[in-house]
């Protein structure tokens, strides 16, 4: 551990730019629409949830799995549609944003107002690497409590509600097949809400690219500015 702190992700914090983010604090958002979630969704998962594997929509034409694929597809359309107009599925959302500084190495302090208020333990890699190879942790990433500058953080929570209760009337058609289709559904709308969420506190509440023009792809890609 001593040498792979040694051997840290070294960041020049004097002259890297913080951005403070606009909306300090906590939030919860409940008032979400499934639909706006549905751009969102990375659906090469769900499919390999169902041992079909192969990127989306190239899948779709696949010579081996495409017509399984597109079949399944279509059912998970048509599922989405009747979650959505019978609003079987509740997504719900917490985050917050808050100062934060680097302490003893691998930790994250975070503070409302100067005052810690939580720690993050953070695990540093520790494998050996080839010279020149950071062994990484989070704490690498935030500006640490001896640069004398106040840094940020956010951490959040997202959840689809009601996923165990549509899948339970399923079973008790004993239609196992619905059953697992509504809770890969569920899934998906999940992480879907996970990049919603990220990409709102990017442009809004931290807006440290206010301007950011990404599409979905770019999104699955990550190429956005930060790590979630």
């Amino acid at each position: 551990i001593t040498q792979a702190r040694q051997r840290k992700y070294k960041i020049d914090w004097q002259t890297s730019e913080i951005v403070k983010p606009k909306e300090l604090g906590i939030q919860t958002l409940e008032q979400l629409s499934l639909k706006e979630l549905v751009p969102f969704i990375d659906w090469s998962p769900f499919f390999r949830s169902w041992d079909l594997h192969g990127k989306f929509p190239t899948i779709l034409t696949d010579t081996v799995v495409g017509e399984q694929a597109t079949i399944m597809y279509e059912e998970a359309q048509a599922m989405i549609k009747e979650i959505i107009a019978k609003q079987l599925l509740k997504p719900k959302a917490i985050f917050g944003l808050f100062e934060a500084n680097t302490i003893d190495q691998d930790d994250i302090s975070i503070q409302k107002k100067g005052k810690e208020i939580a720690v993050f333990r953070t695990l540093r890699q520790q494998l050996k690497k080839r010279e020149g190879i950071p062994n990484i942790a989070l704490a690498d990433f935030i500006a640490p409590k001896e640069s004398n500058k106040t840094d940020y953080m956010g951490a959040f929570c997202v959840a689809i509600f009601g996923a165990q209760e549509l899948a339970d009337s399923y079973k008790a058609k004993e239609d196992d097949y619905n059953a697992i289709m509504a809770q890969a559904i569920a899934d998906r709308f999940a992480e879907a809400l996970a990049e919603y969420l990220h990409k709102q506190v990017r442009i809004k509440h931290w807006a440290y690219d206010s301007d950011e023009g990404l599409t979905n792809e770019d999104l699955i890609k990550e190429t956005y500015k930060g790590i979630r």
